[in-house]
C-alpha cells in the first residue's frame, strides 16, 4: 500500500507523442537517451512512501546547450522534463507522475571557476557538495552548506536546503549569488551578476532557489565561499530529558553565542547511530554541537556552553579533539537516515521535517515525542536545533494498515502543530509531492493563488517539473 498522491493536473503525454520526443532526442544525443525500464525507475526513485512513477526516458546532459535543446523538443510537444542530480530528496521531487523526461545532470560536474579573493566559486548543478569541497580544500575555503545526503549542487538550490551549518552560514537561498537556468520555452537567463548585492530588478536568483525545478532548470550555479576556520571545537553534551536538551539550545542561541553547528539526537536515534556508526554515544538525549574560529575564541564558546548546559543538567561534555573523531561524529550525524534503515529490518523510513521559531522548539518537540509515544510507533528524532528545524522519520510495515494510518495521522498532527506555533511543514526538504496537501494550510488561499499564477505565468504549458509544490 502506497501513500495517496495528488490529484493529476495535466494529462499523461498520448504514446505518439512520447515516440516523437524520443526519436527526436535519439537524432541529437544518441545512446545518451535511455528508455530501459530499470533507467527509469531509478530516476524515478523517491526515498518516500509515493510509488515510483519512471519518466518515459531518461537524457543525460553535458552542457547548458544540451538541457536547452532537450527543453526545446520537450516545449514543442508538451512533454514534462523533471531534473535529476542525484536522487536523495526526500518528499518525491524526483518521481515523473505524467511521464515525460528526465534530465540527468551527474555529468555536469565541473568547477568552472574559483574567485577566492572573493570568495564565490562557479560550479555545475551536478557536482556534489563533497566534490566542491574537495576541490576547495587545499586554497583554504569550503562551501558550508551540509544535507545529510552528498547531494548534487543544484538539487540543492532547487530544494533550498540546508543542513548541519546553517545556525552559522545560512541555508542555500543565503549562499547562491546568482544562476544560469533554461526556462520552459528553452530561453538561458542569468538571474544576476556576481557582485555580492545588487537592487536591480526582481530576485530572479531566490525565485528560482527552492522553486523544486516548476519554473526551469539549473545549469550553473555561483556559491558564497567561507574560509576554514583556523580552530575548531566539537563536543557531545547528553542531558536527562529531551525539553532539557531544547531548553539549552534556546538559550544557547538567545545569548549571541556563535556557535556553527547544534544538533538534537533523541535518545532512540542516539542507539540507532551507535549500532549503525559503531560509536560509543550516552543512550540519552543530547546535543553535538561545534564552534568555529580562533583557538581563543572557540575555548571561551565552549566554556560558556558548557555552563549554559549545566543549568539544564546537561553533562558531562565529552571533546572531540582530534580531526579524525569529529569526522566520525559528524558523519554519524549525516547517515542518521541509514541509521534508523537498520532499526526495523524490512520497514520503510519516512522521513519528515518542520521547523518552528525558536523560542517554541522545545515545546514543540517535547509534544511531538510525547505523540509518538501514544501513537505507538517508532520514530527516532534529530535535528538542526539551532533554528529550530528537526526531522522525526517514523518506520512503517508498509504492509500493515493500521501502522500506515497511524504514522499518516502522527505527521498530519506533527506539521499542524508546527504551523499553530508560527513554523512551516518543511525546514529544508522542501514540497515535492508529498507535502503538497500542506500549502493551503500553512500560507492561505490568496498566496497559494499567487503561487499557481506564477507557476503559469512562466510555465504555460506546466512542462516543468509537473505535480509538485502547487496543483495548477
Amino acid at each position: 500500500m502506497n501513500a495517496p498522491t495528488p490529484a493529476p493536473t495535466r494529462a499523461r503525454p498520448s504514446p505518439e507523442t512520447v515516440d516523437a520526443v524520443v526519436r527526436e532526442l535519439t537524432a541529437q544525443f544518441g545512446n545518451r537517451v535511455v528508455t530501459s525500464q530499470a533507467v527509469r525507475e531509478q530516476h524515478a526513485s523517491t526515498l518516500t512512501w509515493v510509488a515510483n512513477q519512471p519518466p518515459d526516458a531518461v537524457v543525460y546532459a553535458e552542457s547548458t546547450e544540451d538541457v536547452q535543446a532537450i527543453v526545446r523538443v520537450c516545449a514543442a510537444h508538451k512533454m514534462p522534463v523533471v531534473a535529476f542530480g542525484t536522487g536523495t530528496s526526500l518528499e518525491g521531487h524526483v518521481n515523473a507522475p505524467f511521464g515525460g523526461i528526465s534530465i540527468d545532470m551527474s555529468g555536469m560536474n565541473k568547477v568552472l571557476a574559483v574567485h577566492a579573493e572573493d570568495l564565490d566559486c562557479v560550479v555545475q548543478p551536478g557536482v556534489t557538495r563533497k566534490a566542491v569541497n574537495e576541490h576547495l580544500r587545499d586554497q583554504g575555503l569550503f562551501f558550508p552548506i551540509d544535507p545529510g545526503a552528498d547531494a548534487s549542487l543544484g538539487g540543492m538550490a532547487a530544494t533550498r536546503a540546508s543542513g548541519t551549518n546553517a545556525v552559522r552560514y545560512g541555508t542555500m537561498k543565503d549562499n547562491v549569488l546568482s544562476l544560469t537556468a533554461v526556462m520552459p520555452n528553452g530561453d538561458v537567463i542569468r538571474t544576476s551578476p556576481r557582485a555580492r548585492k545588487t537592487s536591480a530588478g526582481y530576485d530572479l536568483t531566490r525565485l528560482l532557489v527552492g522553486s523544486e525545478g516548476t519554473f526551469g532548470i539549473i545549469t550553473e550555479l555561483t556559491l558564497k565561499l567561507a574560509g576554514i576556520p583556523e580552530a575548531i571545537s566539537a563536543g557531545v553534551c547528553p542531558f536527562p530529558t529531551i525539553k532539557a536538551a531544547c531548553d539549552a539550545v534556546i538559550v544557547t542561541i538567545q545569548s549571541g553565542l556563535p556557535v556553527a553547528r547544534i544538533e538534537l539526537l533523541d535518545e532512540v536515534q542516539v542507539a540507532a547511530c551507535n549500532a549503525y556508526s559503531k560509536l560509543t554515544l550516552p543512550e540519552t538525549p543530547l546535543l553535538l554541537v561545534e564552534f568555529h574560529g580562533t583557538d581563543a575564541s572557540v575555548r571561551e564558546q565552549a566554556e560558556r556552553f558548557g555552563e549554559i548546559a549545566a543549568e539544564f543538567e546537561g553533562g558531562p561534555y565529552e571533546w572531540a579533539t582530534k580531526a579524525e573523531d569529529r569526522t566520525r561524529l559528524w558523519q554519524a550525524r549525516h547517515d542518521v537516515y541509514w541509521a534508523a534503515v537498520g532499526m526495523r529490518p524490512g520497514a520503510k523510513v519516512i522521513a519528515t521535517d518542520v521547523c518552528v521559531p525558536i523560542s517554541r522548539l522545545a515545546e514543540c518537540v517535547d509534544a511531538t515525542k510525547r505523540d509518538i509515544v501514544e501513537s505507538g510507533i517508532t520514530a527516532p528524532i534529530a535535528g538542526h536545533v539551532g533554528d529550530g528545524n528537526f526531522h522525526t522519520s517514523p518506520l512503517v510495515m508498509m504492509d500493515d494498515p493500521d501502522e500506515i494510518a497511524r504514522v499518516t495521522g502522527f505527521i498530519e498532527r506533527l506539521v499542524a502543530r508546527a504551523i499553530a506555533m508560527e513554523g512551516t511543514c518543511t525546514g529544508e526538504h522542501g514540497i515535492g509531492q508529498k507535502k503538497m496537501r500542506f500549502m493551503e494550510l500553512e500560507h492561505g488561499p490568496e498566496a497559494l493563488n499567487l503561487m499557481r499564477t506564477l507557476k503559469r505565468a512562466i510555465d504555460p504549458d506546466n512542462i516543468m517539473n509537473p505535480g509538485k509544490v502547487v496543483a495548477v
